[in-house]
């Protein structure tokens, strides 16, 4: 009995110790983890190991090539007259960097008003790990699978709506910088709006998705997921559209067509008037001689 309250007293002691809750604390977590791990399934487990490793991996591309810019964190650098050299990726999520160094627009060669695009300098699964990295950071946008932008699961007359929704869509909010036919144009303060003919369908999805550079975002909330596909759908069609009028004058619009009238048309009735005096001049000229 004696010792059995002997026992008893240690325990106690050691239940009042300042240790016992960080000891408890700790054989919790470490049995709960053990758990966690036994019941998850297998893919699950695999797929956060392998998405481990994309962020250790783009932890490294990011620090060899981007740092330099935009900090050994992500958090942006600011230059000693307060210029932002290059701007925070906490938070831009990895549809942004997707979009970025996709389209060869990151790393900069130097900097500029407007990133301008180019070859990759990364290969398709380091893009991928550059985002899984700048995607643990903060949460952001995601790249979008591919049933996001293609018309999987739709028969043609529900394309065809779907096409003419995203030219109703695409009128009304991107041709004042991009054209009527996706051509681009100019903007203010040295920077422009890019054709979208080359443009792949997911990159148009990002960048509707993130806004780069002077571009509006739309995010899910002002364009759903639905409306970003049928905008990419109608400018597929215009790819695949037959120039009815003849010459597309690069689909520009009225500045090059009044352009090519005032050169071609006026300029080409200009000449065949001189022609004409010329010739009627000569024509005097002979009959005065004769007479």
């Amino acid at each position: 009995m004696r010792l059995l309250n002997r026992s008893a007293g240690r325990l106690s002691r050691y239940r009042r110790s300042r240790l016992a809750g960080l000891v408890l604390l700790l054989l919790g977590l470490v049995i709960t983890g053990g758990l966690t791990y036994a019941v998850m399934p297998t893919s699950q487990a695999d797929s956060a190991q392998t998405n481990a490793v994309e962020v250790e991996e783009g932890r490294k591309l990011f620090l060899q090539g981007c740092s330099f810019c935009h900090g050994q964190n992500g958090e942006g650098v600011r230059t000693i007259n307060g210029d932002n050299l290059g701007p925070s990726v906490v938070g831009a999520g990895a549809a942004s960097v997707h979009f970025q160094v996709g389209t060869g627009r990151m790393p900069m060669t130097r900097p500029g008003v407007q990133s301008q695009t180019k070859p990759q300098v990364y290969n398709e699964e380091e893009i991928r790990q550059l985002a899984a990295y700048v995607a643990s950071l903060a949460p952001g946008p995601a790249i979008p699978e591919e049933q996001d932008y293609t018309f999987e699961g739709l028969d043609e007359e529900e394309r065809e709506a779907a096409i003419a929704r995203g030219g109703q869509i695409f009128l009304t909010n991107c041709t004042a910088c991009h054209n009527f036919a996706g051509k681009g144009g100019a903007m203010p303060r040295g920077g422009y709006a890019p054709s979208l003919d080359g443009t792949s369908a997911i990159h148009i999805y990002e960048a509707m998705l993130t806004g780069p550079g002077q571009m509006d975002t739309f995010s899910n909330g002002n364009l759903s997921p639905d409306d970003k596909r049928d905008v990419i759908g109608y400018l597929y069609s215009l790819r695949e559209q037959p120039a009815y009028g003849g010459f597309t004058l690069g689909s520009l619009g009225p500045v090059t067509e009044g352009l090519f009238a005032w050169l071609v048309g006026i300029g080409g009735l200009v000449a065949f008037a001189v022609w004409i005096a010329a010739h009627t001049t000569r024509t005097s000229k002979k009959k005065k001689v004769e007479a």
